[in-house]
């Protein structure tokens, strides 16, 4: 008589892989999930920038201000990519039909 508690559907097999975590590798990957928000936050946080940049609704000294931050922000990034060993790309969900998350480059 077969077990039917063992067998498992192809989708199934897709999904329990996918849970599978290795605990070594959950606080990597938990970090991984956050900085890529953390860097499609900041990625529309500079357009927004740009755009009242162009548009002149922001004075010299906020532009100043608002370009200091965001550099800030760049260079904790860019800390904690290499404290966590990750290169920017890794950032970069693959969304399988809709494409990339982030913009290349």
């Amino acid at each position: 008589m077969i077990d039917k508690s063992r067998v498992y559907s192809p989708a199934a097999h897709r999904t329990a892989r996918r849970l599978d975590t290795d605990p070594e590798n959950v606080e990597r990957d938990l970090v991984k999930l956050v900085l890529t928000l953390v860097e499609l936050v900041r990625q529309l946080m500079e357009r927004q920038a740009l755009r009242r940049v162009d548009d002149g609704s922001l004075t010299d000294e906020e532009t100043e201000s608002l370009g200091l931050a965001l550099m800030n922000l760049e260079k904790a990034m860019a800390h904690l990519r290499d404290h966590f060993e990750l290169a920017p790309e890794d950032l970069n969900l693959d969304l399988g039909p809709l494409g990339p998350l982030l913009p290349e480059g």
